[in-house]
């Protein structure tokens, strides 16, 4: 599905979360009758981290001072010998939490040193902060909108381990198409085959309620929802659009968004992952991002004699996003299970090239509709595993480059990129092949993301570090299951 990224107002853009004062903040908390206030951040991999603190313990104050935590523990963060670090919560980020019984108040924080005073390089959230920032100073443009489509599983069951002597994972689901022949229960049949769940009604279609219930909480949390229905896969693949924001904003929605769904599906006995391809023969879950740049009330993205309704600069950040594609997916697509949904196949944007329509190219133009207000890039190779606020301020920078270096894209292509011959198919590059590839491409080219200091040095090295130590290295020494079914009686 398509994420809109038209304003409400002939453009004004959409509107940031109101701002609110620290005091605003503690006085509708009480008058809310709230008990406890939970205090997040989010660590290097992209993961809300928490602790909470009575309400008698939220002041003023504490907005200015900051609330201690150990950053040794925390991934991607601080050494043991400097491991001391405050969080200062932004009062502008406050929703009651929906998934609690215990009412609660959610308040996401910035993460800074005590020492220094300063705040802290590798707090992602500073990152896309930062990157807002300088699409000001750059003169460019004054706003930077984001529309992630993020898709999801919703199982019934899933047991997985690996040590030694096994490794396995196992995945129920009462949607899915395998239990057709299921016994022991009555079977009242109506599921969606495989690649074929976008998208019939129930009772094929049996998470309907619940995604009515994952969207109530999320507009309660002051999410703006747009649409939600079952996507592609069996076994409950789904899409819940939010209506688009500001870019850190939007990272803080994304983070709300995968906790709603985790924490509503848990209540009500199912388990939601945002795994990237968490089955084999299906669709994997990406997370096509929709950008568009705007200044004094002006989309930049819009020409109505470009191709696809496209301005030269909305070309050039195209351009950006194509060149700087194998290192952008060290972000936008973090993880080694990421490069089994990348691959020939299942709507997987591998192509680097543009074209209106066209979902097998890295980058598609919608045309849904002719508004200057609408037009909007979509990239389509992120998927909802990575750190938005790191993938955001990525993918801003790398269109930030292409603008400022004019750099031109490969011409679009209109066609099924998958039936080309060989001959016109061997001049279209692809995206990497696994996460080493992706890390590497990283390491050689990251100076675009160094400008203006948006990213800096030790953030980089620290991320090529934890992902060949914790995932790369890890995944490739243990024997993978198949292995088994291919070599066991070599």
């Amino acid at each position: 599905m398509t994420a809109t990224l038209e304003p409400t107002t002939a453009g004004s853009g959409a509107k940031p979360a109101a701002s609110a004062s620290p005091a605003d903040v503690v006085r509708k908390a009480k008058e809310a009758g709230v008990q406890v206030v939970d205090l997040k951040f989010t660590d290097l991999p992209g993961t809300w981290q928490h602790f909470s603190i009575p309400l008698k313990e939220l002041t003023e104050e504490v907005f200015k001072e900051g609330i201690g935590f150990d950053g040794s523990s925390i991934r991607g963060f601080q050494a043991i010998n400097e491991s001391d670090m405050l969080l200062f919560a932004d009062p502008a980020s406050a929703f009651v939490d929906p998934c609690l019984e215990v009412p609660t108040l959610s308040l996401t924080c910035d993460v800074g040193d005590p020492v220094t005073g300063e705040r802290y390089s590798r707090d992602p959230r500073y990152v896309a902060q930062k990157a807002e920032q300088y699409l000001v100073k750059s003169g460019i443009a004054t706003t930077a909108y984001y529309g992630p489509e993020a898709e999801f599983y919703i199982f019934n069951s899933v047991r997985f381990d690996q040590n030694a002597h096994e490794g396995y994972y196992h995945i129920d689901s009462e949607e899915g198409i395998w239990n057709s022949g299921a016994n022991g229960s009555p079977n009242q049949g109506h599921r969606p085959r495989h690649k074929e769940g976008y998208f019939p009604v129930p009772p094929v279609d049996r998470l309907q309620d619940l995604r009515s219930k994952i969207m109530l909480a999320m507009i309660a949390s002051g999410i703006d929802v747009e649409v939600h229905h079952h996507e592609v896969g069996t076994a409950g693949q789904t899409e819940i659009d939010m209506r688009f924001t500001t870019l850190a904003r939007m990272g803080d929605q994304l983070m709300m968004y995968k906790y709603i769904v985790k924490n509503v599906c848990h209540q009500h006995g199912y388990t939601a992952t945002f795994m990237p391809k968490p089955m084999f023969g299906d669709n994997g879950s990406g997370m096509h991002v929709h950008m568009s740049l705007w200044k004094d009330g002006k989309n930049l993205f819009f020409d109505p004699n470009g191709y696809a309704l496209l301005s030269e600069s909305a070309r050039w950040y195209i351009g950006g996003l194509i060149k700087h594609a194998p290192a952008l997916l060290a972000f936008a697509a973090p993880t080694t299970n990421s490069y089994r949904r990348l691959v020939p196949g299942y709507e997987a944007p591998i192509n680097l090239i543009y074209s209106q329509r066209n979902r097998s190219a890295i980058c598609r133009i919608p045309v849904y509709s002719k508004s200057p207000k609408a037009k909007r890039i979509e990239f389509r190779a992120p998927d909802p595993s990575s750190n938005p606020y790191l993938t955001f301020a990525a993918l801003l920078m790398a269109g930030l480059d292409g603008i400022k270096h004019k750099i031109e894209p490969p011409k679009p292509m209109d066609v099924d990129l998958y039936d080309l011959e060989p001959e016109e198919r061997k001049h279209v590059k692809n995206t990497p092949g696994s996460l080493s590839e992706s890390l590497a491409a990283l390491e050689a080219d990251q100076a675009f993301l160094l400008e203006g200091g948006v990213f800096t040095p030790d953030l980089i090295e620290t991320w090529l570090a934890y992902k060949r130590a914790k995932e790369v290295d890890p995944v490739a020494l243990r024997p993978h299951p198949y292995e088994f079914f291919l070599y066991y009686d070599v």
